[in-house]
């Protein structure tokens, strides 16, 4: 099993995530903000095609994870789930019989993969996130939230590697030239997470087996690659070099759970 980013930020979320079994190998994209011409150029880059893919989950609505998702679908008749919240508020779109509604605790099987949505705080309609695994390894995916549940928490316990969201520093945030009101949605129980926020969510699930912790959707403006790795390695009890941070045009390279 293995995942890697095509990118990460406010202008286009994707994540790939690849299981191989004997002769099989399945693979899923989480997220499709990109147009369909930007998505095909960063799959080249990570080594795929758009018909290597198997199954796209989409998270919530926003512009920047929905993307060309359901044209996407339609084009290569592609396996398009999300949850009936975000489909609606997408506008509910005709998806030519390849849509599928995730619900919060509802596995959905890929192939080799085993993804387990669950819900978020997030101001979307129904948001979920993912945990995924290939039957012996687990990848926690937490990229647009708020604030911090215990159904957030249960969800992420015993993860091998860990996508988790750091998206902005509180003082930069509170000194950045943005509006009071985006600066209260940012920060705010429905917004993204600060690296304080993040580094505690590290702290209740952290356990010897995390293997992996990327730190995502970091904002230009209102964070920096160093601050969230210091806010992480200090909750893991690792050097700040070992977390590998999301670049927003580049992603990150393959990551392997053997």
């Amino acid at each position: 099993m293995r995942f890697c980013s095509l990118g990460s930020g406010s202008a286009g979320n994707a994540t790939v995530v690849e299981a191989t079994s004997g002769a099989t190998t399945s693979r899923v994209l989480i997220d499709c903000g990109f147009s369909a011409r930007e998505l095909e150029s960063r799959l080249a880059r990570a080594g795929l095609r758009t018909e290597d893919l198997d199954a796209v989950f989409v998270t919530h609505e926003h512009g920047d994870h929905v993307g060309c998702a359901v044209a996407l679908a339609r084009r290569h008749r592609l396996p398009l789930w999300m949850s009936r919240g975000t489909w609606r508020a997408i506008g509910a779109p005709d998806a030519e019989g390849l849509l599928q509604f995730a619900r919060d605790g509802q596995p959905i099987s890929v192939g080799d993969l085993l993804l387990s949505p669950y819900t978020v705080a997030h101001d979307a309609q129904e948001p979920l996130q993912l945990r995924v695994s290939n039957g012996a390894r687990h990848l926690g995916v937490l990229t647009d939230v708020g604030s911090i549940t215990p159904h957030l928490l249960a969800s992420l316990q015993g993860c091998d590697a860990l996508l988790l969201e750091c998206n902005h520093d509180r003082e930069m945030l509170a000194s950045s030239r943005y509006p009071a009101s985006l600066k209260a949605r940012i920060g705010g129980r429905y917004g993204h997470l600060s690296n304080e926020t993040a580094a505690e969510i590290l702290s209740a699930i952290m356990h010897n087996g995390l293997r992996h912790l990327v730190a995502a959707h970091l904002s230009e403006q209102n964070n920096r690659p160093d601050l969230a790795r210091a806010a992480l390695a200090q909750a893991c009890g690792a050097a700040p070099r070992d977390i590998v941070v999301a670049d927003p045009l580049e992603g990150f390279g393959w990551l392997k759970l053997d």
